[in-house]
């Protein structure tokens, strides 16, 4: 425990459930996008997948990291149907 207290002190924290679910969520619907985007040569969809699995690495928020995965969410299933 004193560990933990120790990494806080330097500004490094866990990140939180919600986020981890998060971002396991956003990662593997982008790996499900990218992978027909990529047979059937589809640039949306598969920039759209690689977007949806690398953003949560830049994104530190747990409010943002949702916001930002519901909204390429929506985008991908416009662009999907």
């Amino acid at each position: 425990m004193n560990d933990l207290k120790n990494l806080e002190s330097l500004g490094l924290v866990l990140p939180s459930l919600a986020y981890i679910a998060g971002a396991i969520l956003f990662g593997i619907l982008g790996y499900v996008a990218f992978r027909p985007g990529r047979k059937t040569s589809t640039s949306s969809l598969t920039w759209t997948g690689v977007a949806l699995m690398l953003y949560p690495y830049a994104v530190t928020q747990t409010w943002l990291l949702w916001a930002v995965g519901v909204a390429l969410c929506g985008w991908l299933y416009v662009k999907w149907n």
